[in-house]
């Protein structure tokens, strides 16, 4: 089953625990779309900040030459989990599904499961 962009982003945030969700184009550091349930999370300079995580981490695998992709990237706060999936289908190359949860109410196997689902139904 293939989404939207705006259907996926409200699909990541029916994860429990769900602060905030967007799709970040890392190329540019620019979001395509983005939902959020608190004004503290300023998914714009999220969107911009995880771009600098994702180039620096790709960076990193090209000068280490390992031949593999990202599956996701976890950011452990004291209150907070960011997941960081980078999208691997055609359409989504050059992408990536941001989500930021509640350590106290998110399940983070849970979420990194349905950022999975959610990244690979994603159409672009």
């Amino acid at each position: 089953m293939s989404m939207t962009i705006d259907v996926a982003l409200k699909e990541a945030m029916r994860t429990e625990g769900a602060i905030g969700a967007a799709l970040v184009d890392y190329g540019s550091g620019m979001s395509l779309g983005e939902i959020s349930v608190s004004k503290e999370l300023d998914l714009t300079v999220a969107a911009a900040g995880n771009t600098e995580v994702v180039r620096a981490k790709m960076r990193t695998m090209e000068m280490l030459k390992m031949n593999d992709t990202i599956e996701d990237i976890l950011i452990t706060l004291g209150r907070q989990y960011h997941i960081i999936r980078p999208l691997s289908s055609r359409s989504g190359s050059g992408l990536f599904l941001y989500l930021a949860l509640d350590r106290t109410r998110g399940n983070l196997a849970l979420a990194r499961h349905q950022m999975r689902v959610v990244a690979e139904s994603i159409e672009i």
